[in-house]
């Protein structure tokens, strides 16, 4: 069978060869593998280990086996790919040595809201903490945690983008900040490890993607858009529609990640998105025009008048400096490319229901 995600891969593949064969023969130990981040991060490894014959295995840390199951059962299936089925706060270790690690768990996720806010806080920081345990026990060398934009808090008006020096605003206590707090602690705990366990610890802060495998009815407004679009319309934009936002595509987000693994430098955070900005109306008038019929865009609110535009806006100067890196892929593209690749498993799952009924 084709892998639907193949141009992708290879586009991969073509701007990390020479980083993957840094993992040639070793093994990695990955959580948040069921998520966006790792089910792109799988199929990068299952791709390349095939292609280059790394002789490179993955463990996966998840809750959900069969979530990914159904989501991907071509790398459930991967015989390079294991599982260590626990929670990422108090996980068993397991045995062996793995000589990279690659922490890209978000579940505090599931709990911003309000009420929960300082514990959403707490878990983030317990389950950095025990992974880096796992770090020092297994002797790592490498070990790169996805961290994210939100450790800045709010976009200062007339700040185009956030560097990362700028230090930022957090407050715990604010259930939309408390992500960003629980982050920036981790952030903290990477370094000090680090220094603990002559790791090289890798800070990748990321901030806005689309791509295959996003999240279509969650918080985030362009999976929603799509969503929307997939189901015929209209297209629905919850608020005023003028948030200044920047995209990158997974198969960027992917190189980026890579490479700050292998060669960025040990405590130091680099931003990963796209410098491209754009309003969030005019994220859903883009998705509207991927269809083949134009889908109806509703913007619920009136814009606010004299009141600045909240912005969330990396500057990534330094990973373009340091690393090489770029953004290849530009927004429409990404778009459609996601809005195809969606349509494709809607299609297909809907003709295995068919042959079952058949059957």
């Amino acid at each position: 069978m084709v892998n639907p995600l193949a141009e992708d891969l290879e586009h991969i593949l073509s701007h990390t060869e020479k980083i993957w064969e840094e993992f040639r023969n070793q093994h990695i130990f990955m959580t948040g593998g069921t998520g966006f981040f790792g089910c792109w991060l799988l199929e990068s490894f299952a791709w390349a280990n095939h292609r280059l014959g790394l002789n490179t295995s993955v463990l996966v840390l998840t809750r959900n086996i069969e979530g990914l199951r159904k989501k991907a059962p071509h790398l459930a299936a991967d015989p390079a790919i294991h599982f260590h089925v626990s929670d990422v706060e108090n996980f068993e270790f397991p045995a062996g040595n793995f000589s990279y690690i690659v922490h890209a768990s978000n579940e505090a996720l599931n709990y911003v809201h309000e009420p929960n806010c300082r514990f959403m806080t707490s878990q983030m920081i317990a389950a950095a903490k025990h992974v880096l345990d796992f770090a020092g026990f297994c002797g790592a060398e490498k070990l790169l945690f996805t961290s994210s934009g939100t450790v800045y808090g709010p976009q200062p008006p007339g700040m185009i983008r956030m560097p990362e020096d700028y230090m930022g605003s957090r407050n715990i206590d604010d259930f939309r900040f408390a992500h960003g707090e629980g982050k920036y602690r981790a952030e903290v705990l990477c370094g000090e490890y680090a220094e603990r366990y002559n790791l090289e610890g890798k800070i990748a802060r990321c901030f806005s993607f689309l791509g295959p495998y996003m999240s279509m009815n969650e918080q985030y407004a362009i999976g929603n858009f799509i969503h929307d679009g997939i189901q015929g319309g209209p297209i629905l934009v919850k608020g005023d529609g003028t948030p200044v936002r920047s995209y990158l595509y997974a198969s960027d987000l992917v190189i980026w990640l890579l490479t700050i693994l292998a060669q960025g430098k040990s405590g130091e955070p680099y931003n990963v998105g796209s410098e491209v900005e754009v309003d969030i109306r005019s994220v859903a008038m883009a998705v509207a025009k991927c269809f083949e019929r134009a889908r109806e865009v509703r913007v619920a609110l009136e814009p606010t008048a004299g009141r600045p535009a909240e912005r969330y806006v990396p500057s990534t100067e330094k990973s373009r400096r340091e690393l090489g890196l770029r953004q290849t892929v530009g927004l429409s593209a990404g778009i459609r490319r996601t809005v195809l690749w969606h349509e494709q498993r809607e299609e297909k799952r809907e003709n295995d229901l068919f042959k079952r009924r058949d059957i």
